[in-house]
């Protein structure tokens, strides 16, 4: 027997009709780049619109690039900070029917052009931040046949568009083209940690539901009375996805640029009267150092936050108890990866615990309960589902509707499993989980190194640092560091005759092939570096040998 219920497609256009009729006068707040100062550091002036003027414009982009020739299912790129003109990306370019293609503005120009070209982009939305990278971009990117940049060019430029100039020469597109809800909207692409970049292409109903899902009050928690400060990047994972589901809601949102210091984000949540914010551990820290010190003066930020969530990487039990203890703020913890749209658990407080005690503390550094519609399972090595007791770890495993299910072209297969006649997608992490169904990642399956809420490939810098005429082997691993999280200090063996090249000589190698905060801290000789039967490095071996060492950095106080 089948439902009587009607079959109507989960589209982005239902996010912006929305936005452009329910919550036309809801403010979007961006601080935006207005110069430099003497210092040359950026001085920085805001900006103000509406939904309303926000939705208009998108359509009015959506015009623009099917003009261009941008066809359904072609990718259209962007290189931005958090912004309006962002979100006008994020809801005119699936409207048009196109695909939205977010770059990670700190990679290597190399790196970029890698991407893009897999990709197959053929328009590049850049920030004018970036304009330096267009001579790269374009010498090396043979799929682009159109950029256009975001904000007041510097100087002129041969080849290029103003964006504000572009879309105001096209009428706001009048009606979405035909569009099946499991066609795709946008796509992200991995860190690359193991070889080459993954790329995961998300669906209209994929976003919608995701955006749907992540606003309840046991989620993200995010309603038309909320303002909503995503200082994640809407390069990674659609900022968390906050953008569409804020949209969807008519939360205000504030966009703090590439303004990320905790002088500038306390000042802007304070007078934006912001109640919801999400960044990784290391914007915390810096947020709770100006915190203490406004408090130490006597001067206190008067903030009507509600919730800090945290993902990225995990955040210490001290850094919770700190925002608790010192301020009073409530700091959140949710899990996802570009794999899984991102969200996929979120740190709740169970009824009978108070989120201020010892019991609180310890399930809040846990990565939490994951959200409805999205099943979690740990497996042992023989792919045996392991009891959720809390003590036994495994591969944490996932499902759900806006879990990706493979990778565009084909790669990574691996990643992919099927149990029981399910599909199901290996994270990479080892996780334990509770009869709650807390979830706290353990270790890594793989050896990689998280540093800032980025990825970076141990493999791609030993690779590198091996082709130095002076090594002849080399392990990175990561040393903690109280700001950043991890590190990379690599571990090498010399070649017979050769003495240590020096830290600098090292660094200036590397750096024509990797982004700086890419780079090692630190270098280590060893006489030879231990190694398994199967020819592999022992890593652990050398994680204990160098316990002590720690990079420079601002511990939790």
């Amino acid at each position: 027997m089948k439902s009587t219920m009607m079959d109507v497609p989960l589209l982005i256009p239902e996010i912006v009709e929305r936005a452009r009729h329910f919550f036309a006068e809801r403010e979007i707040v961006s601080l935006m780049v207005a110069g430099r100062g003497e210092d040359g550091q950026p001085t920085a002036k805001l900006h103000r619109t509406t939904y309303g003027e926000v939705a208009e414009r998108a359509l009015r982009l959506a015009s623009a690039i099917t003009a261009a020739g941008v066809g359904p299912g072609e990718r259209v790129a962007t290189l931005a900070v958090n912004s309006y003109r962002h979100l006008e990306a994020y809801l005119g370019v699936p409207s048009s029917g196109a695909v939205l293609h977010t770059l990670n503005i700190r990679l290597h120009p190399h790196q970029l052009c890698w991407i893009i070209n897999h990709a197959e982009d053929k328009v590049l939305l850049i920030e004018n931040l970036f304009a330096d990278k267009i001579p790269t971009i374009l010498e090396n990117c043979p799929s682009i046949e159109k950029i256009v940049v975001l904000g007041p060019l510097p100087k002129p430029m041969d080849g290029v568009e103003d964006y504000d100039t572009w879309i105001m020469n096209h009428a706001p597109q009048s009606r979405y083209p035909e569009m099946l809800e499991t066609d795709a909207a946008g796509m992200c692409y991995t860190s690359g940690t193991t070889g080459n970049p993954k790329a995961v292409t998300y669906s209209h109903r994929s976003t919608l539901l995701h955006s749907l899902a992540s606003a309840p009050k046991d989620a993200l928690n995010v309603g038309q009375s909320d303002a909503v400060l995503p200082i994640v990047p809407m390069f990674h994972v659609n900022a968390w996805g906050l953008p569409y589901t804020c949209s969807l809601y008519g939360a205000k949102l504030v966009f703090a640029g590439a303004f990320s210091d905790g002088p500038s984000l306390a000042k802007l949540m304070q007078d934006e009267q912001v109640t919801i914010t999400a960044g990784v551990p290391t914007i915390w820290m810096g947020l709770l150092a100006e915190l203490d010190r406004a408090a130490e003066a006597g001067k206190p930020y008067q903030l009507q936050l509600e919730r800090l969530v945290v993902g990225g990487s995990a955040a210490p039990e001290a850094l919770i108890r700190a925002f608790s203890e010192r301020h009073h703020l409530k700091l959140a913890q949710a899990w996802g990866m570009t794999e899984t749209h991102p969200l996929g658990t979120v740190s709740i407080t169970p009824p009978g615990i108070k989120f201020a005690s010892d019991d609180g503390y310890a399930l809040a550094a846990k990565q939490g309960v994951a959200v409805p519609t999205v099943q979690l399972e740990i497996l042992d090595d023989e792919g045996n589902i392991l009891p959720h007791d809390g003590k036994s770890m495994g591969r944490l495993i996932t499902r759900g509707p806006w879990i990706a299910g493979s990778y565009y072209g084909g790669a990574g297969q691996d990643n992919f499993l099927e149990i029981n006649g399910q599909q199901w997608f290996d994270t990479g992490d080892i996780a334990t989980l509770d009869g709650r169904g807390f979830m706290q990642i353990q270790d890594r399956a793989k050896d990689l190194i998280k540093s800032g809420g980025e990825w970076i490939s141990s493999v791609d810098l030993e690779n590198a640092l091996m082709a130095h005429p002076a090594v002849s082997q080399a392990a990175v691993i990561a040393m903690p560091d109280p700001k950043w999280d991890e590190r990379p200090l690599a571990v090498l063996v010399l070649r017979q005759g050769h003495d240590h090249p020096g830290h600098a000589e090292l660094t200036a190698f590397l750096s024509p092939r990797f982004a700086k905060w890419w780079l090692p801290d630190a270098y280590e000789v060893v006489a030879a570096i231990p190694i398994g039967a199967t020819g592999k490095f022992l890593k652990r071996e050398l994680r204990e040998q160098f316990a002590e060492k720690t990079a420079e950095g601002t511990a939790v106080r």
